[in-house]
């Protein structure tokens, strides 16, 4: 065993790499130690007050901090464009944004002086028309100022957003927020790290600003002095009053980088991990709350929260009154979708429809186009009797839950519920107290003060279904809203939210890959495959006759596509499959198998089975209290097999034993494409 804090060889750094690392930082660190050094620590009091330097010290201060305002003015937009918006030139303009960190100060005062100056291109303009001078005057030091800290702003800002999904962003405006709404609300305040760490950048280069200032501006004192020309001009004649000052400068400096380390980091503050429920807590209560945060659907476990989210739903007078059903107008679906994903869609309200299919079949597509928030396809969307198709997302009234449910981490789960009323201009009070109203319907009202880092995926999943059904939508689309859960989490959630659909006066859709989401959720199953819709009818006829292979695997089925002919089904995959009543010869055709159908033995059987292939066992797997068994064969696609643990041992399975697979002919269900 190794001993705590003994280095071993293969951790140590090569020398090649090492000692040119030591000398850069020997390299770096030397000049301030110069400063150290050599300043005079007897007399830096009085080279800090005297009336030059303390002068000079107000004027950078004043300069400094107009130049991060106006650095947060211009610099904040651009940030968000360059990382939210693409447009041609984008390349040109970032460059001209870093362009003043690499020029040379001199350089960029002498750009300035030809902008700006009494000669320059809007100088003479500037001056004849409001009377303004920027050339030795304050206002051209914060100019100068401003022009070479601001990168420094937009670069850490941009990077923050750029790491920011925008998920985020799609979702508020989903419940109803303006861009604008959704700019000041949720874009800032979580990438706040990035936005103060770029205005602490900026403020210190301002502070620090020289070259650029003494071309463009001048050295006045009073006026355009400030602190680096100070320390210029103290050189000449007061070196030791000049290592003082620069000393002072230093400490500004490495202060600022010092609260910056760690802290503002500049990433958004989404990528806190979230902790994990106590052992054996609820997901429908508090996880982690102690007794005096605790509620009576917490303290009643899961099965009397769902009771509570129930009763409240169905007008238990006991339970949490619900919201008085303001929004007792139903709304019709009509939707016509082209792009990528091409369909035309119809639903009554109260409606929910489950969207199945593959990776890549135009699910999600489908739900961001109806959102408005894809430019793969279109849809001609009428809900009720509007036509919403010119609107933007935020007047859609299209409320979207995403697979993780995207709940703001800088507010609280009231905050989080009560967003989209806030956002459509209902009053604080009344919107924060119908969000109360439906966080205690879905049982998590005691949670109301939590932010989303402490609750769990299951209560999460609750108050991000709790806000988009406040925000009172039309439509309602749900992306895989239970796909992060837990089994029992699940089935709890799954409780829930088949309850509140139930009096939903609009339409639902949700993606799922779970087919027990789809069979107890939905009123329909639309299965999409490449973008086009495959079947569309009841979770019973979809289960029964499914026309897309991809669905029967979904339902544990075995699934051969193939062309019918006039004693079963030709398969695509290789071999025939007899069946009875197969349709008419010629017509492209998916046989269904059940796993339970399939006979496996070790010898060819004999007797009635019309259906018999040789294969060999690639896979075993438990499911519940039978087993799942895989055979691939040359005569036949693969299928699987369900059998009991004790046929299986009887039978002497194991990956690679050679077996017999059959299937009656009454025992294949064909189904037309």
């Amino acid at each position: 065993m190794k001993r705590a804090g003994v280095r071993t060889a293969g951790t140590r750094p090569p020398l090649t790499l090492a000692l040119p690392a030591l000398l850069a930082v020997a390299f770096l660190t030397l000049p301030l130690l110069g400063i150290l050094v050599r300043t005079e620590w007897g007399e830096l009091a009085d080279h800090l007050r005297s009336p030059g330097t303390v002068e000079a010290l107000k004027l950078s201060l004043v300069v400094s901090f107009w130049a991060l305002g106006l650095s947060l003015l211009l610099g904040v937009p651009l940030a968000w464009l360059l990382a939210r918006v693409p447009f041609p030139g984008k390349a040109l303009v970032r460059s001209l944004v870093l362009l003043p960190m690499v020029l040379p100060p001199t350089v960029g005062g002498v750009a300035l002086l030809l902008a700006f100056g009494r000669r320059g291109l809007l100088g003479p303009w500037l001056e004849s028309t409001f009377g303004i001078v920027f050339p030795f005057h304050t206002s051209g030091a914060v100019i100068a100022a401003t022009f070479v800290a601001m990168p420094f702003l937009v670069i850490s800002l941009e990077g923050a957003l750029g790491g920011l999904r925008p998920r985020y962003e799609e979702t508020a405006a989903s419940l109803g927020a303006s861009p604008v709404r959704v700019f000041f609300t949720v874009t800032l305040p979580m990438v706040a790290p990035g936005l103060i760490a770029g205005a602490a950048l900026t403020w210190a280069r301002a502070l620090g600003e020289f070259g650029a200032t003494i071309t463009f501006a001048g050295n006045l004192p009073g006026t355009t002095q400030t602190l680096p020309l100070q320390v210029y001009l103290l050189l000449q004649d007061e070196p030791e009053a000049a290592t003082s000052v620069s000393l002072l400068l230093l400490a500004i400096a490495m202060g600022v980088l010092i609260a910056l380390r760690g802290r503002w980091t500049g990433t958004p503050s989404d990528r806190r991990p979230r902790p994990a429920p106590e052992a054996g807590a609820s997901d429908t209560g508090s996880s982690d709350s102690g007794p005096s945060e605790s509620g009576p659907a917490e303290s009643a476990g899961p099965e009397s929260a769902s009771a509570s989210a129930s009763a409240s739903a169905s007008g238990d007078p006991s339970a949490p009154a619900a919201a008085e059903d303001k929004d007792t107008e139903r709304w019709t679906l009509h939707a016509e979708v082209t792009g990528f994903t091409r369909l035309t869609l119809d639903a009554d309200p109260g409606t929910t429809i489950a969207v199945v299919g593959p990776n890549g079949a135009g699910k999600t597509t489908l739900l961001r186009a109806l959102l408005g928030l894809t430019p793969r396809a279109h849809a001609d969307l009428r809900l009720g009797g509007e036509d919403v198709t010119a609107l933007p997302p935020h007047r859609r009234h299209v409320a979207w839950v995403p697979q993780d449910g995207a709940l703001f981490p800088h507010m609280s789960a009231l905050a989080n519920t009560a967003y989209g009323l806030r956002a459509q201009g209902v009053a604080r009070a009344e919107a924060r107290r119908e969000a109360r109203t439906w966080l205690d319907r879905l049982g998590v009202g005691p949670l109301a003060h939590r932010r989303p880092t402490q609750l769990s995926g299951g209560q999460a999943q609750r108050v991000a279904l709790a806000r988009a059904l406040a925000a009172r939508p039309r439509l309602l689309v749900l992306d895989e809203p239970l796909a992060a859960l837990d089994q029992t989490t699940r089935a709890h959630v799954r409780h829930t939210l088949r309850t509140h659909l139930a009096g939903f006066g609009g339409v639902c859709l949700i993606v799922t890959h779970d087919p027990v989401e789809a069979v107890s959720l939905a009123d329909r199953v639309l299965v999409l495959d490449e973008g086009r819709a495959l079947q569309d009818a009841t979770p019973v006829e979809v289960t029964r006759h499914p026309r897309s292979p991809w669905v029967a695997r979904m339902l544990g089925r075995n699934a051969w596509p193939g062309t019918a002919t006039p004693e079963g089904l030709a398969l695509s995959g290789g071999g025939t499959l007899v069946a009875t009543d197969p349709p008419p010869a010629g017509t492209p055709a998916l046989a269904i198998v059940a796993p339970e159908a399939v006979s496996v033995h070790r010898e060819r059987p004999e007797g009635s089975p019309r259906n018999v292939w040789p294969g060999t066992v690639r896979e075993i797997t438990a499911s519940g209290s039978r087993l799942r068994v895989l055979i691939t064969s040359d005569r036949a696609p693969d299928l699987v097999a369900e059998i009991t643990p004790q046929s299986a041992a009887e039978l002497g399975l194991a990956d690679g034993v050679r077996v017999w697979t059959s299937v009656k002919a009454t025992e294949a269900t064909i189904v037309p494409l």
